[in-house]
């Protein structure tokens, strides 16, 4: 059903009862004002009669020639004019005018008028105590107007509003549709612009100019609003497909070599059992590499599609101090030999994502315990954190200092890309894209730069200290998929 037509039933059924309840309050109103004319009357005429019926009372309870009690009688009922009077005393009752029967109870004391019934006719009737000039000569006078002129009058106006109420449902109807029909002609025409878009086959989106109808224009902007969150999400479920699609190719093609050295290595235990031991322990060795590069490759292909998935609100403010603390207790029970100094350190607040906070020092320290032995072969690192920036832009600078050969100016930019590793490296050749990767999603820059206190290389990252505002994650996220738009040196430009 449509929306104008529902609104015409609606105004259809609600006018006339409205009309209803408007013609009842009417008829109480009238009914009110009828009464209060006829009660006036009867007070009027009681106040005239009063002292007549008082002289009848006198007489009859002196026991008067006859002549003169039907005298007083006749100027009782002369008073009484156009109401009904009976007067009732301690020698009998006399009745004149229009009145209920003699059968109807009548009350006692009324000195405010009240309705009394019988049968199809009403009555308004009002008592007053006549009082003799003796005892016991006291009696009750009652006046009676009939209400059949007020009950006349209250069934007019009873049918005429019914009448009204009746023409009123399909006028009310009609205009009801008509003013409705005009209502909605925004709403249609919002509805054809939009019955044509198909967000899966056509980029066209709506456009809507203000109606002034605030419904519509609230109706358009959610709409606008559903349209564009769902192209979010088509984009957002695009790139997971692309990021699981480069997950499995770069896996496949990582680990095809690993998987090949191993299959010759169990090849080799398996054709040859009389392997003599120490090569026996070379081919295990080489199978327990192997394996270990393996999980190691896994892990960093599955830490890079997290963070190319990440959503906003997986953000919120980070301790970075106490993240380096944990990251550096782990290493340092992981190699017990390397000895790693963190220098005291601020506490500033950072908006980001811990789980790859953690990653990004995680791997810088893993980096530097492998590139970064001095020439004894033991590792020596030392970690910073420093407030730096201005005033206005505050940075968080981590810094991650090693003794290792260093990392020549013209190389620098290359380590940051995916499988890139040195000669005889252990490593996936993918802990710096990590590192690169969660800069760049913080918003931060990633430096190489030589070791200030001697040989050796620093790796300094500045990430943006809390402010009030959440930083936005980077609209491009494409460290893992393989068939990217943009080369992945172009996230490290500037970093």
């Amino acid at each position: 059903m449509k929306l104008s037509t529902r609104v015409a039933l609606a105004v259809g059924v609600t006018v006339p009862l409205l009309v209803l309840a408007a013609g009842w309050l009417l008829l109480q109103f009238v009914a009110r004002d009828l009464h209060a004319q006829q009660d006036a009357h009867l007070r009027e005429r009681a106040t005239q009669v009063a002292a007549d019926a008082r002289r009848l009372l006198r007489v009859t309870a002196a026991d008067r020639p006859a002549a003169v009690e039907q005298a007083r009688e006749r100027q009782l009922y002369t008073s009484a004019l156009d109401v009904g009077i009976r007067l009732s005393g301690p020698e009998g009752t006399v009745a004149g005018g229009p009145q209920p029967s003699a059968s109807v109870r009548l009350p006692p004391r009324a000195p405010k008028p009240v309705t009394i019934r019988e049968g199809k006719d009403g009555w308004r009737v009002m008592a007053v105590r006549v009082r003799g000039s003796k005892p016991g000569v006291d009696g009750t006078l009652w006046l009676f107007s009939p209400d059949a002129a007020g009950q006349g009058q209250l069934a007019l106006v009873r049918r005429r509003v019914i009448t009204v109420a009746l023409l009123a449902a399909p006028v009310a109807g009609a205009l009801g549709l008509a003013v409705a029909s005009g209502a909605a002609r925004p709403l249609r025409r919002l509805q054809k612009r939009t019955s044509g878009l198909d967000p899966r086959a056509d980029a066209a989106r709506l456009d809507h100019t203000p109606t002034g109808v605030t419904e519509v224009d609230d109706l358009a902007l959610t709409l606008q609003t559903v349209l564009a969150r769902y192209d979010e999400q088509a984009a957002r479920t695009a790139g997971a497909l692309d990021t699981a699609r480069s997950f499995a190719a770069a896996a496949a093609h990582e680990l095809r070599t690993p998987l090949m050295s191993m299959r010759t290595n169990l090849d080799i235990l398996t054709e040859h059992p009389g392997l003599g031991t120490s090569d026996r322990t070379e081919v295990l060795n080489d199978l327990h590499s192997e394996h270990t590069r393996m999980l190691g490759l896994l892990v960093m292909l599955r830490e890079l599609g997290r963070g190319d998935l990440v959503e906003a609100d997986a953000f919120g403010p980070v301790d970075l101090a106490e993240v380096i603390d944990a990251a550096v207790a782990d290493a340092g029970r992981r190699h017990p030999t390397a000895r790693i100094e963190v220098t005291a350190m601020p506490r500033p607040g950072v908006y980001g994502w811990e789980p790859g906070l953690r990653t990004l020092v995680d791997n810088l320290l893993a980096n530097a315990l492998i590139h970064g032995c001095g020439q004894d072969g033991r590792a020596r690192i030392e970690v910073g954190l420093r407030l730096g920036g201005t005033a206005g832009e505050p940075v968080a600078v981590l810094t991650v200092d090693d003794r290792g050969p260093g990392i020549p100016p013209a190389e620098r930019d290359a380590v940051f890309h995916r499988f890139r590793r040195g000669p005889g490296s252990p490593g996936s050749g993918l802990g710096l894209t990590l590192v690169a990767q969660q800069t760049a999603l913080h918003r931060g820059r990633v430096l190489i730069q030589d070791r200030p206190a001697g040989e050796g290389t620093r790796f300094e990252v500045r990430l943006p200290v809390q402010g009030g505002t959440a930083p936005s994650l980077p609209a491009d996220r494409d460290w893992l998929i393989a068939a990217a738009r943009r080369p992945q040196g172009f996230h490290k430009v500037g970093l």
